[in-house]
């Protein structure tokens, strides 16, 4: 079946999204760091209380920029959770960089801030918490590390925007942070993303890195007479076009995150009965951590019993999808050492998990009928 009934996700139109597009083109500035884009940067600046953010194509891109701010090398060392998407870590690989995996949580599937210590040594120059499903890592105890070792700390918060760790907004704690805008996320543009510069030694640079290595942004304040080229750089500048689609999904986003809300408590509720028969977990949330409610995941008691509920849901037009592979067991994860064993949790967790549809526009209706086909699931007896 290629046609899905409900499929896993669905971008969702919130009202102004066309209005801005044409307006960008009338405006006659389709390029990078139109009006659109600087009401995007005030939106986050604002909200967030960040002293820079810069749109840039993609979430990969604003990672890519983080490994140029933080000048890493051949050599260097960075810790990644080995649970997360492979541009966390080609971000600083292409720098050089040897990534050191490190284990996650059993309970919120971040990187564990207990095991995070081990793997420092002499090259390691930064540490990269990744906010799985928007629920923030335990910046606390990573925070500490990091000072006590000097290290800097790029939060990956490509699922956790206006998620709260303690009262205070994920991708604020770093010296730097990234965010997504993929089709997939809360907030999108189709593809697009964010750094957040924490750190105000990183604002001027960040903007010469972003614009091809020029100091394009201090002419155009009248800075300096002329630009020309003062650093390694790339061009990171989203069109204007894509700004607008995004700045009218930032000014919905209350509405965006209610809608999101009520998605991911039905199926807490409706499936918590269900999950404790049948020895299925369902998403941890700290109560000191307030989620971005990004995804709904469950974890289902074998790959046999996940694999088969995914072919169960597609006879029923459902698209459910598993997640991350283990980084370091990957063709290039063991390339730089990586073998079975080194991170226990990941590889039970991937395994198990399943990702339900999971969309703003996700009707009641077709919700009743995703855990109403989970429901009358049959798992496999366990073997004598």
């Amino acid at each position: 079946m290629t046609a899905y009934k409900i499929p896993f996700n669905r971008a969702t139109l919130m009202g102004n999204e066309m209005n801005y597009i044409a307006q960008s083109v009338v405006n006659g500035h389709i390029s990078g760091d139109g009006s659109f884009t600087k009401r995007c940067h005030s939106i986050l600046e604002d909200v967030l209380g960040v002293p820079k953010v810069l749109l840039t194509t993609n979430c990969t891109h604003a990672l890519e920029m983080a490994a140029l701010l933080l000048d890493v090398k051949d050599g260097d060392e960075v810790i990644f959770p080995s649970f997360t998407f492979v541009t966390t870590v080609n971000a600083f690989v292409l720098r050089g960089v040897k990534p050191v995996f490190a284990d996650i949580r059993p309970d919120t599937l971040n990187l564990d801030e207990t095991k995070l210590e081990r793997h420092i040594t002499g090259r390691t120059k930064a540490i990269v918490p990744v906010h799985y499903a928007g629920v923030g890592c335990e910046m606390d105890a990573i925070m500490d590390i990091a000072k006590r070792h000097n290290l800097a700390v790029v939060e990956d918060n490509a699922h956790g925007l206006f998620a709260r760790y303690k009262g205070k907004y994920l991708g604020t704690f770093g010296n730097l942070a990234t965010q997504s805008f993929h089709e997939t996320k809360n907030f999108t543009c189709g593809e697009g993303g964010a750094i957040l510069i924490n750190d105000e030694a990183y604002k001027e640079r960040a903007e010469i890195i972003r614009e091809k290595g020029t100091n394009r942004s201090r002419f155009f304040r009248g800075q300096v007479d002329k630009y020309t080229w003062v650093d390694v750089g790339s061009s990171y500048l989203p069109s204007d076009i894509l700004a607008g689609f995004l700045c009218a999904q930032l000014e919905a986003r209350d509405v965006i995150q209610k809608q999101r809300q009520a998605v991911w408590e039905y199926y807490n509720t409706h499936l918590a009965e269900w999950a404790d028969d049948n020895g299925v977990t369902l998403p941890t949330i700290p109560a000191h951590c307030e989620q971005s409610y990004h995804m709904f995941y469950i974890l289902l008691p074998s790959l046999a019993e996940r694999q088969a509920l995914i072919e169960y849901l597609k006879s029923f037009g459902i698209y459910s999808v598993f997640h991350y592979l283990p980084l370091h067991l990957s063709d290039m994860g063991r390339k730089f050492g990586g073998q079975v064993g080194d991170c226990p949790v990941t590889e039970d967790i991937s395994d198990r998990l399943l990702r339900l549809p999971f969309y703003n526009s996700l009707t009641e209706a077709e919700l009743a009928l995703i855990v109403d086909k989970i429901k009358a699931f049959h798992f496999e007896p366990a073997p004598v």
